[in-house]
Order: C-alpha cells, then structure tokens, then sequence
C-alpha cells in the first residue's frame, strides 16, 4: 500500500511538474531594451538634421541612412542588453557560463593553455578567410560590405583576443575548450580530441556563414526604414512596418552571432551535429537557397501579390496589411526574445518565454503564413491551372523545409538539455498552438 501511494505520489508529481513551464534561460526583459535603444537610435537617423542642428555638429543636415549608421545601430541595441545583463541579472555569475569567479588563477597559470587556445583560434579564423576568399558570391553584391567590414576588423579581433583569452583563463573551469583542443592538435601535443575539434569546427562554421550573411542585410532594411517617408494607404503603411520589423530581426539577429561570449552566457554551448540539421537550415540561405529565383522551390514565376489582387478592395486591403504586419511582428519578437543568444543551430539556453508559450517555434510559422499571406500562390496572373498548382504545390514545398528544420533543432535541443524536453512536453499540453497542431496530428493519424 506504501509503496503504490509512493507510486502515484510520484506519477502526480511528474504530471504537476509537466503543468508547469520551464523558467527560460533569457529573461524578457534584455530583448525589449535592445529594441529600446535600436528604436531610439533610428529617431536619431531620421531626424539627424535637427538633431545636427540642434547641437550644432558640422556636417551634412540630411537623414542618417548608410552602411555605418547600420553598423551604430549594433552598438545602440546591443549595449542596453549586455549593461543590463552584466549590471541587473549579473548573467556572469551563472554556472551555466562556466566560470569561476571566487578564486581567480594567476595570469601565469594561464599563459600555456591561453597560448595553444590563441594558435587554435587563429588557425580557425584562418580557415574561415581561406573560405571568404575563395568562395566568389562574397565579392559581389551586398555581401562586398560584410567582406570588407571582417577583413578591417580582423587585426583588432586578433588583438583583442589575447587580453581576452588570458582573462578568461582565469576563471574557466574547464581550461580545455574547443580552441585549445585545436591548438593542440595542431601543434601535435598529447590530450587533444577528433570529438572537442569537431565541435569547435561545427560552432565556427555556424559564426563564419552565418555572421557575414546577417552582416550584408544590415545595411539595406536599415537605409530604407530611415528614409521611410511614405505613409499613403494600407500599401505603403504596412511596408514600411514590416522593414521596420525586419530591421529589428536583422539586427538582434547579427547580435546573437557577434556576441557569443561566455561572461554574457551567450556562448554557443553545442553546434547542431546532425547533418539532416545543417542541410534544412543551409537551403534556405545563399548561396544554397532552394527558394531562389529560378531555383527548384522557387513558387513566384506567373503570381503577383496581395496588393495586386486585392487592389479593388479598400477594405480588404487594410484587413490584409495588418495581418500581414502582425505576422512579421510575431516573427520580429521571436527572435527579439533571444536577447544576445540568437543563432541558427546551435544550442545556447533554452527559450520558454514571449512567443515560445504559444509554440515552439513561432518564427518558422509566422515566417511561413505570411509567406502564403502575401503571395496568395493558388491565384496566377496567367489563369493557368497548372501555374496555379505549381506555385502552391512549391510553397507547400517550403513550408515542409522549415517544418524539417523545427524537427532537426528539436531533436539537437532535446539531446542536449533536459530542460528543454520538459518545455516540448509542457508546450504539448499547454501552448494553444503547438496543442492544436499535435491535436490535429493525432486525428489526422488515427
């Protein structure tokens, strides 16, 4: 009898611990700052010939709309997040940065692991530029800017990495990271491990592919959101909100790569070691994009869009640009509620927080939905059924795509983190969205 009360004492605890979700390794709040000074510096942009004026500052009286101000506008979401961070949430303390702060080794006691950790460092960066200069779509186009910034930074990173590196030596608990498990490895000294130098590679082919892609977007969104001038109709309205939330994505977005640094315990904890993970996620960049122009998912040849086919409709049209910009407000806030931890596949804490209580992946879904929200693909301007069905057939194509990637990310999450899989089975049950769609599933299976 004891032991069956023990039994369904336990059973009642698991099932009250699945009613509960799981504290998110980010709070909310550092994502609503970072908008906060990024919403701040772009009225700054905007206005800056009164601003100038105002303060007297020589100069052009004109809006500040180039690649440079793009660039200010990392620094201006960027600090309010990490002060807040390091000064309200003391994130450094965490265990999960693995640091140890209450006894500090010596600077010498660091200087041999520090020195063979810069050598893996460097020889990673190495490679990484090796690959920018060979591959010809980084020379051309937006991604000559991201090329050109990287290559002017490359001196001061190579500096700045070994005060960096010798602190941080310091106060690791465990010395033998990645880097150092490189360095080794090239210098042929004993201790090194194919598995530790795999999973640095993999950290840093995320950085270098994806840093360099959110770098040459920077600057585009961020040049027309500041000359944004047009507020005629539903149409030009909802344009210039959705650049807008696009702006926010991109640049919280180029935050996370930038910023993965363990005091901020936005360090890359693992890199997706599934290859099915890595091929869902690639084909939907550059040079690999499925979705491109001319390309075997492509869905837009012979459709317009959603202001062409609802041009008659005043009504309609205004219903529409709102969904539409709810949309990418959804997708915006997704990844503004990452804080300084967005990545593509990696795992840096687990998110149960603003849009992630409704389903686990909301930027993949709103992504989507609008997608089909503003392309309408079943309607072609040529009224052929078979344009009509081939475009719809292609966008169903790449939602499947990104339905593939939320599976390979679930199964690199769950893998690596218990908290996580208490998360998938809370949002199960609870999270409106992620229920219905399981709910659906079951009935359509039966």
């Amino acid at each position: 009898m004891v032991g069956g009360m023990n039994d369904m004492s336990s059973i009642a605890i698991e099932e009250d611990a699945a009613l509960r979700r799981p504290a998110s390794d980010v709070s909310g709040m550092v994502g609503w700052l970072g908008l906060a000074g990024l919403a701040l510096w772009v009225m700054i942009c905007r206005n800056w010939a009164l601003v100038a004026g105002t303060l007297g500052i020589p100069g052009p009286r004109e809006p500040m709309s180039g690649p440079y101000a793009a660039l200010l506008g990392l620094v201006a979401c960027g600090l309010p997040m990490v002060i807040w961070s390091l000064g309200v949430e003391k994130v450094h303390r965490h265990a999960s940065t693995g640091l140890d702060w209450h006894a500090p080794r010596p600077w010498r006691a660091g200087l041999a692991t520090g020195g063979v950790k810069l050598l893996g460092l460097w020889a990673t960066w190495a490679v990484i530029g090796a690959f920018y200069v060979l591959e010809r779509g980084y020379w051309q186009g937006s991604y000559l800017f991201a090329i050109r910034l990287l290559g002017a930074a490359l001196v001061p990173l190579a500096l700045l990495s070994v005060p960096y590196v010798l602190w941080l030596e310091r106060v690791l608990v465990e010395r033998r990271d990645g880097a150092w498990h490189c360095g080794a490895m090239l210098l042929g000294r004993p201790g090194w491990e194919a598995q530790k130098v795999a999973h640095h590679a993999r950290v840093w082919a995320v950085k270098g592919f994806f840093t360099a892609f959110m770098l040459s977007i920077l600057p585009g969104g961020f040049h027309d959101l500041v000359l944004w001038q047009d507020f005629d109709g539903p149409v030009a309205i909802s344009g210039g909100l959705i650049t807008a939330l696009f702006v926010v994505d991109a640049q919280i977005g180029t935050l996370g790569y930038l910023l993965t640094l363990r005091p901020l315990d936005a360090h890359i904890r693992s890199a997706n070691p599934l290859i099915e993970g890595w091929l869902a996620a690639l084909i939907c960049y550059p040079p690999f994009t499925l979705m491109a122009t001319g390309n075997v998912l492509d869905y837009h040849p012979a459709t317009s869009d959603w202001t062409h086919w609802l041009a008659d409709y005043p009504l309609l049209l205004w219903i529409w640009a709102v969904w539409l910009v709810f949309l990418v407000a959804i997708y915006a806030w997704a990844t503004m509620a990452f804080g300084p931890r967005f990545s593509n596949l990696t795992y840096r804490g687990v998110l149960t927080h603003g849009p992630y209580r409704f389903t686990r992946h909301p930027a993949y879904l709103s992504k989507n939905i609008f997608w089909w929200s503003s392309t309408l693909p079943f309607f072609a301007t040529t009224h052929l059924w078979s344009d009509m069905v081939r475009n719809t057939v292609l966008l169903a194509g790449v939602s499947a795509v990104y339905w593939w990637r939320g599976i390979t990310e679930a199964r690199h999450l769950a893998a690596e983190d218990a908290k996580y899989r208490a998360y998938a089975r809370w949002a199960q049950r609870h999270a409106p969205i992620t229920r219905a769609l399981v709910a659906f599933q079951t009935w359509l299976w039966r």
